[in-house]
């Protein structure tokens, strides 16, 4: 047993002078995962031009059709100040002047979300947008996102548009191109159903609004405003389509409506002077067991009601409506949520009269599959081939969005909960019944990323993603073959690997809290196995694997920390505060990390235990934690009061002068060979911004540029590459990954350091234990819990001389193992209790 001792090792501090920060250019890509990630609840055609169609998420912004059938991303320049408008509540395209684009955005109503919407205005197909604030709240990711769409262009007079508001705010019209918006007071009703208005979470306690507008195009002509609106409400048991006859001037409910159910779409069949209208008893985009098709014969004022299915078989609310334009009478519906066996979709060619099913049974329990099937557009959704088991969702769930090309009946696009589908053989559906069913999302990235981690072996990155579990990224070019498995999860949260031992990684989940939610990989992530000491029920947060690989410490949601050696069960650390960041030293392997508010910890029993260990300052929320890859106890801290560095496992702290607020950081490659690694920040240095530092924080670059916003700073995760200088990689709360690459000039240094006093120590502080680094661990597996833990993990091939090689371990208090240095490093004392192997 070591003896305890009093910490009062003084350090070398520096504050630094702020100057002005400068820029260096970089190139920034998508990671490729491929086929979208997310909700797709609406794509919009342009009836005029052809080729050009337009793509809306509920968190990751709008797309434009590009000519090779890929998607282009119109709102990357959003950044933290206005990350709500990466919800898009509504799309319209001018069917007059096709440049004009128009986005109602806005991620949340809910009461702590304090952002009104705006409408944002292009005159460029979307390549740069004016804004026209609105004055109430927009529900990009709301309830209801997948109806629409709410808002639309005067195909007679583009000048005036309307637009349905949410939560009672009423209807909307500009008559200046959506410059500005005027209340149209005399509107019979502004929605009446609330889903759930007991949700104390505020998602489903809402009054969802208006659900969709739509012009008669048939009626006025050119010059003029178009006589005939119809306008769909989320109403129930009450009126809930209404007509104006004369442009708006006054309003009607359209007699014989349904009023049964919700109506999540209306649209006009222009040559057969029909408006068709799908039903939902839910809001969607989750919810939904009952619902309708009908159409509504204009002319004759008369209601048909052409559902395709009844009875038993009806056991889904409608969502997804598609008219061809080229064809009359050739109409499309989709179920808005059937979960078993799988999505429906329904086709007709006699205007509702007949369908046929895009699956169909052939003898229970036996599934016929009327396509075939190309996911290589996003290969980890699943197998290349029409699946057969009943209970796969391979035709997709949450189908609000579905599109026949107005100018080619063969091309077809619907949207789902994960990517986007469709094909351009759709017509063969009439004659073959067989169509090609393709994943048609490349270049949309809509994942929300929770953790990022690139080793300095096996794959440069790693990744948890939420709904999609997580990839190895071996390759960041090409779409993902496969998420993690055994175990999958909806949602990886949070990862990291050991310091002396790379290739072990661990990882937690969130979404799937009745199963252990820890899993543990010795080959870099290729495979996995379940660490069952994990408890059942506990999920989320973050998590730090030790530097040999034989300890798990894990900061939860919401039940605490807990720490695990050698796979035996989770136990409860009480001396960590439940909201410490956390982190392990990757070097020494019984070290570990906290921090909470303004206090720093450490832990030299291999996270049994913590003591308080030095301050950060005015702090009071303590954000990230990183430890320095090569050398023990240099630490960083991210925090609401700014960036905190120490060079002595958390004793003493210096506050980097110029940073105002930081949140995530992340270490790379460093500019010369034995130089400090480049030190990534997504922090507020003289505003808010990415930034890169190569000498410890003395002088920054920003990295990001107007185009490249990223969302919201506080929800995005970041990492250096530890093999290739000046490359991040930046994971988004609805864009997927970046990676960046510096592609400008190197800006020169504008500060310099000085010496300065540091933060004091707090001075009961423990000592430091020493375990010399492992070389090489046997692999994990997956054995049940040991209850009894063994003898520590030791080299399978000691050395055959008294020697340490580079980064290793080579003196410090207590410390028993080899003091001499292999060639071409020298023992260097980085603290009492540590001496360090460095390259000469």
């Amino acid at each position: 047993m070591r003896a305890s001792f009093l910490l009062t090792v003084t350090v070398a501090t520096f504050s630094r002078l702020a100057c002005a920060v400068n820029s260096q250019a970089y190139n920034w890509k998508n990671v490729r995962i491929g086929g979208g990630g997310g909700f797709i609840p609406g794509i919009v055609f342009n009836e005029k031009q052809q080729g050009l169609a337009y793509a809306r998420t509920d968190i990751g912004g709008a797309y434009r059709l590009n000519a090779d059938h890929s998607w282009k991303p119109l709102l990357d320049s959003v950044d933290s100040d206005n990350w709500n408008h990466w919800g898009i509540d509504a799309l319209a395209t001018d069917p007059v002047d096709p440049n004009r684009l128009y986005l109602a955005v806005g991620m949340y109503t809910n009461s702590w979300d304090p952002n009104n919407g705006a409408i944002l205005i292009s005159n460029d197909y979307g390549d740069t947008f004016t804004s026209s604030p609105l004055p109430f709240k927009v529900g990009g990711n709301m309830a209801g996102r997948g109806m629409g769409e709410r808002i639309a262009v005067d195909p007679h007079s583009n000048n005036i548009l309307y637009y349905g508001a949410r939560s009672g705010n009423g209807l909307y019209k500009s008559v200046n191109f959506g410059a500005t918006w005027t209340k149209v007071t005399n509107f019979p009703s502004a929605g009446t159903f609330i889903p759930d208005p007991n949700d104390v979470y505020e998602y489903n306690n809402i009054i969802i609004g208006f659900s969709w507008i739509t012009f008669d195009s048939t009626t006025g002509t050119n010059g003029s405003p178009t006589p005939r609106i119809f306008v769909g409400v989320a109403n129930k048991g009450e009126s809930n389509i209404f007509v104006s006859e004369n442009a708006g001037a006054t309003w009607t409910a359209v007699a014989g409506q349904d009023t049964t159910f919700l109506p999540h779409k209306g649209v006009l069949s222009p040559s057969e002077n029909t408006l068709y209208v799908t039903y939902s008893d839910g809001a969607g985009p989750y919810d939904g067991t009952a619902g309708a098709v009908w159409k509504y014969h204009i002319p004759t004022s008369t209601w048909t009601n052409i559902t395709p299915v009844s009875g038993g078989d009806l056991y889904f609310g409608f969502g997804g409506l598609a008219v061809d334009l080229q064809v009359p009478g050739t109409i499309m519906v989709a179920a808005l949520n059937s979960w078993w066996p799988d999505g429906q979709i329904f086709r007709s060619t006699d205007s509702g009269a007949t369908w046929s099913p895009l699956w169909s049974w052939n003898g229970y329990p036996n599934l016929q599959k009327h396509y075939s099937y190309d996911n290589s557009g996003a290969p980890w959704t699943g197998p290349n081939y029409p699946n057969t088991n009943p209970g796969t969702l391979q035709i997709g769930w949450m189908m609000e969005a579905l599109v026949i090309d107005p100018f080619n009946s063969n091309h077809w696009l619907y949207g789902t909960g994960a990517t986007m589908y469709g094909g351009f053989d759709l017509k063969k559906w009439d004659t073959i019944h067989n169509v090609t069913l393709e994943v048609l999302a490349d270049g949309i990235e809509e994942t929300s990323v929770r953790g990022l981690i690139s080793p300095p072996t096996g794959a440069n990155l790693l990744s948890g993603v939420a709904d999609c579990n997580g990839f190895v990224h071996d390759n960041l070019d090409t779409p993902r073959p496969a998420s993690y498995s055994n175990p999958t999860w909806m949602t990886s949260q949070d990862l990291d690997y050991a310091g002396n031992q790379p290739m072990n990684i661990v990882r937690v989940g969130a979404g799937d809290e009745e199963t252990k939610q820890v899993a543990i990989s010795s080959n870099s992530g290729a495979s996995w196995s379940i660490h069952y000491g994990a408890p059942d029920g506990v999920h989320g947060g973050k998590v730090a694997l030790s530097a040999n690989a034989d300890t798990i410490l894990w900061r939860t949601e919401g039940n605490g920390v807990m720490v695990s050696q050698y796979q035996s069960t989770f136990t409860a650390v009480a001396s960590l505060p439940s909201d410490a960041a956390i982190a392990s030293d990757k070097k020494a392997n019984a070290i570990f990390y906290g921090a909470s508010g303004s206090t720093f910890y450490i832990s030299t029993n291999s996270g049994q235990t913590f003591t308080s260990q030095g301050t950060l300052g005015s702090s009071t929320t303590a954000r990230d934690v990183l430890v320095n890859p090569g050398v023990t106890g240099d630490v960083w801290v991210s925090t609401d009061a700014g960036l905190f560095h120490s060079t002595n496992s958390g004793a003493t702290f210096t506050s980097i002068s110029g940073v105002a607020e930081a949140w995530s950081i992340g270490f790379g490659a460093p500019a010369s060979t034995g130089g400090y690694p480049a030190l990534f920040a997504a922090a507020d240095i003289q505003g808010k911004g990415y930034f890169r530092s190569d000498d410890a924080g003395v002088n920054w670059v920003k990295i990001n540029d107007a185009a490249h916003g990223f969302g919201v700073i506080s929800a995005n995760v970041l990492t250096g590459d530890p093999r290739i200088y000046g490359r991040v990689y930046l994971g988004t709360n609805g864009r997927g990954i970046f990676y960046g690459d510096a592609t400008g000039t190197q800006p020169p240094n504008t500060a310099t350091a000085t010496p300065t006093s540091s933060i004091p120590p707090i001075t009961s502080n423990p000592p430091v234990t020493s375990n010399p680094p492992v070389t090489s661990n046997p692999p994990i597996t997956s054995n049940p819990p040991v209850t009894s833990n063994p003898p520590p993990v030791t080299s399978s091939a000691p050395p055959s001389t008294p020697t340490v090689g580079p980064w290793g371990q080579c003196g410090g208090q207590g410390y028993t193992g080899p003091t001499v240095c292999a060639a071409g490093s020298t023992c260097t004392v980085n603290n009492p209790w540590y001496s360090q192997c460095l390259p000469n």
